[in-house]
This record gives structure tokens, C-alpha cells and sequence, in this order.
């Protein structure tokens, strides 16, 4: 009779640590990126024993830190990974890994003007270019546009609102007038897909962990269902539950990819760059810098100010090249 297969310690520790996750509440993408910190920490130290210690621990995160050239973003991710094993999965009270991070520079971000954007959206395949039209009329991340129910858009009010963003915020952000019909037209279809749910008896849609407890139900009220479903039903991978899912982040994002390159637009394109031109548009257009980190949703207004440095015209930078008062046109 064949063994059991051997599991390593990084698994059981990745594992226990999207276990506790999960029972936490915390986002699925979250569990995972804490989880794969914890198994890349556990497997360097090879051993239960120094898994266990927290010196182990901060010799490791000083090693990333010190040796590495990951993001500060990084930095901080795989900090808090490793403080949630050690406290809600090892059960240690008082936990102090005692690492400065190392601040990096900002990078500029990639933005889009209104021809390449629009260019962009036109090579669009059909069932993608009302989500990519969506994202950049409104900033919405990837995860806060897949992730959207048809009770968050308020075409009445021309308001969005955005449920357990970054950091798990909520916010406000606007939904262009010029969108309403196509969304409204857009629901046809979903609501057939929520309709044939139903005749099936399938269970409802994913709702937020704490929300699944109080009101079991709500995940098959049409108000709950996605905005932009899915196709096909597929197994969720947190409970095993097979059930209508959203549209998925990577499929979205490989779309604007192939719509890039038949636009021939030479910039790298990915699912972010539209919310980078939201917000540089709406800079160039005189909007304040206030307004944007709230429709954005940034927690601290430098993270948008960052846009200050691609913004075009005096609106943007303040100021206009000397060369373009020299040359005529």
C-alpha cells in the first residue's frame, strides 16, 4: 500500500495560514499573499522549530529587506504576513519583528492620453469594452471592478459605490452620465444569467465572509449578483463551492493586452493604466488634487500626487515647455 504523500512545511504552513485567513474574513487575495510569504519563510528556515521563532523570522524580513530590491508595498505585505502567523495562527499575544523597512522610490506611472484611450476601447472585444469603459470613467482598480453588484451602481444618483477596496475602505466614485444606457442595457443578460441560476437551484454568488453569516441568503438576491458574471459556473477555490463567479481580473487584463497591440499603442499596457488616466485627466482638466485622492480612494493624498509628475499643460505640471512658445504649432 503506497504512504501518504509527504507535505512540506511550507505547504502546511500556507495552508494554515489561508485557513485562518479565511476564518478572519479576510479577501481571498489577501489569505494568498500572506500565505505564500509564510511558506517562502518556513521553507527557509527549514524547520518547524525555527519556523516557530521570531528571531528566525526578523534575521529573515532583514535579509529581504537589506538584500532584495523589492517595493516598500512588498516589504510591508511580507512583514504583515509573518505577524499574522505568528499571532493568529501560532497564537502568540504580543509579537514585535522589530524590522525597519527600507523606503523606495515611486515609480511614474504609466498613463494613456484620450486618443490611445479611446483607440484602446475601440479594439476592445465586445464583452470587455463596457468594463474597460467603466474603469477608466470611474478609477476603479481591477479588483473593485470585477468585484462590482448590481446594487453599487447607482445610475439614478450617477454614483458608484465601491464596497471593501484597498485596505478594505469603502468610497464613493462617479459614474459617467454617458454610461447609464449601456449599463442599463448591459443588466438584460446578467439578469438572464441570474434567472438560470435560479431554475438551477445553484447556490448564490460569493459574499463577504461576515455578511455570508448574518444573511446566508443575500447571495442569491439579484441585488448581490455580479455586475459583470461570469459565463460559465466554476468551483470556488476558498470553499470548494461551485457557483457563478465574476468576470476574472487576468482574462479582463489579457483582453486590454490584445486590444493594445492591435491599437498599436506602444506603451505597456496593463489593467491599471486606465485608472493612471483617470486620474491624470481629471488633473489636466483642473480638477483639485483632494477630490481625486477621494474618488481614488488613496489613503494619504502623496500616493495621487504622484500624478503631478505625468500630467500634461497647465493644469498639471503649472507649466508649459519653452520650446512649444519657440516653435510654431
Amino acid at each position: 500500500m503506497e504512504g501518504r504523500p509527504t507535505v512540506s512545511l511550507a505547504e502546511k504552513v500556507r495552508d494554515a495560514v489561508e485557513r485562518i485567513g479565511g476564518r478572519r474574513g479576510l479577501a481571498l487575495r489577501t489569505r494568498q499573499g500572506y500565505g505564500s510569504w509564510a511558506a517562502r519563510f518556513a521553507a527557509w528556515a527549514g524547520s518547524r522549530e525555527r519556523a516557530l521563532d521570531p528571531g528566525c523570522a526578523r534575521d529573515w524580513l532583514g535579509r529581504l529587506v537589506s538584500e532584495t530590491r523589492v517595493s516598500f508595498a512588498t516589504q510591508k505585505q511580507a512583514l504583515n504576513a509573518l505577524v499574522f502567523l505568528y499571532r493568529d495562527v501560532c497564537g502568540l499575544e504580543e509579537v514585535d519583528l522589530g524590522v525597519k523597512l527600507r523606503k523606495t522610490s515611486r515609480r511614474i506611472p504609466v498613463v494613456l492620453d484620450m486618443k490611445d484611450v479611446m483607440k484602446l476601447i475601440e479594439k476592445l472585444e465586445p464583452v470587455y469594452r463596457l468594463p474597460a469603459q467603466l474603469q477608466y470613467g470611474a478609477g476603479l482598480r481591477v479588483s473593485e471592478l470585477v468585484n462590482l453588484r448590481i446594487k453599487d451602481v447607482d445610475t439614478q444618483r450617477r454614483q458608484i459605490e465601491v464596497r471593501g477596496g484597498k485596505g478594505d475602505k469603502d468610497r464613493v466614485t462617479v459614474l459617467p452620465s454617458q454610461l447609464v444606457g449601456s449599463i442599463q442595457k448591459h443588466k438584460e443578460p446578467a439578469r438572464q444569467l441570474y434567472e438560470e441560476d435560479r431554475r438551477n437551484a445553484s447556490p448564490g454568488v460569493e459574499l463577504p465572509g461576515a455578511l455570508a453569516r448574518k444573511m446566508p441568503k443575500a447571495g442569491k438576491r439579484w441585488a448581490w449578483f455580479w455586475l459583470f458574471p461570469a459565463k460559465d459556473l466554476s468551483k470556488d477555490p476558498a470553499s470548494g463551492i461551485v457557483r457563478r463567479h465574476h468576470l476574472h481580473p487576468a482574462v479582463y487584463s489579457r483582453a486590454l493586452q490584445r486590444a493594445a497591440l492591435a491599437a498599436d499603442i506602444e506603451k505597456r499596457v496593463t489593467s491599471h493604466v486606465l485608472r493612471h488616466s483617470f486620474a491624470t485627466h481629471l488633473l489636466e482638466g483642473g480638477c483639485d488634487i483632494r477630490t481625486i485622492q477621494e474618488l481614488l480612494g488613496h489613503g494619504d493624498v502623496k500616493t495621487t500626487e504622484i500624478y503631478t509628475h505625468v500630467a500634461k499643460g497647465a493644469n498639471g505640471c503649472g507649466v508649459t515647455s519653452p520650446f512649444d512658445i519657440l516653435s510654431p504649432g
